[in-house]
């Protein structure tokens, strides 16, 4: 695993929407739905994470004919585990800053 895992807003954004399906395959298209996230920015995101050992990926054949073959993500131990502690320390942040305004 190379680099320190990035904790850009986009890339806590991407792990918490996998959070929400940990051990199920997810595609691109999908998270990009659910994260508001460009093309741009989740498939770099998508590509260093699964090069860091946080995200397994794999190509997954069509279910119906004439379809091509589409690019699958899900979370390695190493990145649910980073999800979960991330997840975690966002709620105690926002814990915090309730307090605070209170």
């Amino acid at each position: 695993m190379g680099r320190k895992p990035n904790t850009s807003a986009q890339t806590r954004e991407l792990l918490a929407a996998m959070l929400r399906q940990p051990r199920g395959w997810q595609y691109g298209y999908e998270l990009s739905k659910v994260t508001g996230l460009k093309s741009g920015t989740l498939y770099p995101i998508l590509l260093r994470l699964s090069d860091q050992g946080l995200l397994q990926s794999k190509w997954q054949e069509p279910e119906y004919p004439g379809k091509p073959p589409r690019h699958a993500y899900k979370l390695s131990p190493a990145g649910l585990a980073l999800a979960r502690e991330m997840a975690v320390t966002r709620v105690a942040v926002r814990r915090k800053l309730a307090g605070a305004t209170s």
